[in-house]
């Protein structure tokens, strides 16, 4: 995780103090800085910050290319590399591909493009190809790391920035809908801009297979069932789903180093944002068949004090203070499946994480959490933002065993640096309530197209609000449902074999919404997750119409 900032301006451009501490705050242990003129009016100047997660020193940032001067900002995750693991440091790794295309005597436009499209993982780049005087710049086809631009006052010239300035309308998020190349060769109005898909077929070709393809990913399974097949705890797609999964937690929870800032490791390199759902528990579950023994697992809960929830929970307790922390939706989850993992996982030293938060503390963070998730800015979007925002902090009370066995709390904040999260889950396996209604209406096919429509405009999610949000605490959040090799499995996997709204409980047990990943929890031994209903973070921690119950999740920030 880096925070980058690049200026294609006629003029020395510096950042202010406030936007540095931001770039800061997202990259933790390193700062640095390029300038290359590009012609005799414009230059570039590149600003980079890292949070060091992979291999065993810390790589300064901007990467450079000793050759010829290009220029590399990176931010983000390539665990493969034309489907080969990466090993060690990955800004490195593509550094050393994208110097390897710039040695081919083939076009370097498409060389430097086809090197990107052979990274999976979550990424945002910014690279300024010296030879060619091009700027490329992109996310990944998912959207899972964030990247803002705003053209700035003279003609041509451009910021780029993993956050915005400020809440000025000016600034909008680059879309993770392929790469973007500004030729900088011209001395005046540079910024002439090409796109350039993800995927290697042309525009007309990805247009007329949209029905199909998906983020360049792969193909959409639409076909329908000759009967009514039963997916059940035998079915092979509950096995490939845990074997999906493993290969995905494999990369992300193994070999975090330990963080270069402290003296002594910490027993918890991995937190988890854990409402105690099922999509959650699952990973709680399976990242403890992946740690060595002894290593912790922080499960972070966050918990809101929403005035109107108070008060009504004091009225129906006539006057008497009520705890109403505990009685938060996702707390009461929370602390029942943190039971059942460890009944299921003896010995794995879990530490629930219980994060209380005031509605004075809200408050004081409120114009924070409001400048980073611009330009989003509707009442959703921030009551969102405010738990992930608090859970990512990691500061809360903990204790060796469940609170209902009277251990005393301590206040303690989490070192783990990396984040999982269950996001991606319910838009695969059919896990939202307008699924089901689907069903009901169309059958297989309203099913289908309803799963279709989620899955292609995953990279149209919130997911650049949420990275701004989480990595202000200089922690970096992976989500292992949206591995690009597990969500090209989701795809390809009938709907039959996902969510089987055909067949009733009695023949599985739970229900058809993300049954089989349902039937997985069965088979990892955790009865009481298997079943429980989904539910939105912003109800579930309590963040959602703290003031008014009138006030409609699509009205704009006031």
């Amino acid at each position: 995780m880096c925070g980058i900032h690049i200026s294609l301006s006629s003029s020395t451009q510096t950042i202010s103090p406030h936007l540095e501490k931001c770039l800061r705050n997202r990259g933790p242990d390193f700062l640095g800085k390029e300038r290359r003129p590009v012609s005799d009016v414009w230059s570039l100047s590149f600003t980079s910050t890292v949070l060091a997660l992979r291999g065993d020193h810390v790589t300064r940032q901007p990467l450079t290319d000793p050759t010829n001067g290009s220029v590399l900002c990176w931010n983000g995750e390539a665990w493969r590399i034309s489907g080969r693991q990466v090993e060690g440091n990955d800004g490195e790794a593509i550094l050393d591909l994208l110097m390897k295309a710039s040695a081919l005597p083939h076009s370097r436009r498409e060389d430097i493009l086809n090197a990107f499209r052979a990274i999976e993982g979550p990424f945002a780049f910014v690279y300024y190809d010296e030879p060619s005087k091009s700027l490329f710049f992109g996310r990944d086809r998912l959207g899972r790391r964030s990247l803002m631009f705003r053209h700035d006052d003279a003609p041509g010239a451009i910021t780029l920035c993993s956050i915005p300035e400020s809440c000025d309308p000016s600034w909008k998020e680059v879309e993770a809908d392929g790469i973007y190349r500004l030729d900088c060769s011209m001395n005046s109005q540079p910024a002439r801009d090409d796109w350039l898909p993800h995927g290697r077929d042309d525009f007309v070709s990805l247009l007329s297979n949209l029905l199909s393809q998906v983020s360049s990913i792969g193909s959409f399974n639409t076909s329908l069932p000759s009967s009514k097949p039963a997916l059940t705890s035998s079915s092979s797609a509950v096995g490939a789903l845990r074997e999906q999964l493993l290969k995905s937690l494999r990369l992300r929870v193994l070999n975090i180093p330990k963080p270069p800032s402290l003296e002594i490791s910490s027993s918890s390199r991995v937190a988890i944002l854990f409402s105690g759902g099922l999509d959650c528990t699952v990973l709680a579950r399976l990242v403890h068949e992946l740690l060595d023994e002894g290593q912790g697992i922080d499960l972070i809960n966050v918990a809101f004090e929403n005035p109107r929830v108070v008060a009504q929970l004091e009225k129906e307790a006539g006057g008497k203070p009520v705890n109403f922390y505990e009685a938060c939706p996702d707390r009461v989850t929370g602390r029942k499946s943190l039971a059942e993992l460890k009944r299921v996982c003896p010995g794995r030293p879990f530490r629930f994480l219980a994060v209380n938060v005031p509605y004075s503390e809200t408050l004081a963070h409120r114009d924070q959490v409001i400048s980073l998730i611009h330009p989003h800015n509707t009442e959703m979007d921030l009551s969102i933002a405010y738990a992930l925002y608090f859970a990512a902090r990691g500061e809360g009370l903990t204790s060796a065993r469940d609170i209902s066995l009277g251990d005393e709390e301590e206040l303690h904040t989490s070192q783990a640096r990396v984040l999982l999260s269950g996001l991606g889950a319910d838009e695969l396996f059919g896990g939202y309530g307008r699924h089901a209604v689907a069903f009901s209406r169309l059958g297989y096919p309203g099913l289908i197209d309803e799963l279709l429509l989620d899955v292609s405009r995953l990279s149209k999610r919130n997911l650049g609000r949420d990275d701004r949000v989480m990595a202000h605490w200089g922690k970096e959040v992976r989500f292992p449902y949206l591995d690009e090799c597990l969500v090209r499995w989701a795809m390809e996997t009938p709907a039959w074999d996902k969510c089987d709204f055909d067949n009733g409980e009695d023949i599985s047990g739970v229900e058809a919404g993300k049954r089989v990943l349902r039937l997985l929890a069965l088979e990892l031994g955790m009865g009481g997750v298997a079943k429980e209903k989904k539910r939105a973070i912003q109800f579930g921690a309590r963040t959602a119409k703290m003031e008014s119950g009138r006030v409609k999740g699509t009205a704009l920030i006031s």
